[in-house]
């Protein structure tokens, strides 16, 4: 993916393009954790939730 993505005269980074993409994942995952129950074995979901749009960041970046 290249550096910078240009929207009509609008350069945005590509991070943020990473980011949009871990959240939409984590979307999807906390929906299926939820359906799945799987919540339950979380001490914590809120901080769960920060460290899987963090490691989503990181192997979005590194993919893309």
């Amino acid at each position: 993916m290249r550096q910078v993505v240009d929207l009509e005269g609008v350069l945005i980074s590509a991070f943020v393009m990473n980011l949009g993409l871990a959240l939409c994942t984590l979307l999807v995952l906390r929906i299926v954790l939820s359906w799945l129950n799987l919540w339950r074995f979380v001490w914590n979901p809120p901080l769960a939730q920060f460290g899987l749009m963090i490691c989503l960041i990181g192997l979005y970046t590194l993919i893309l």
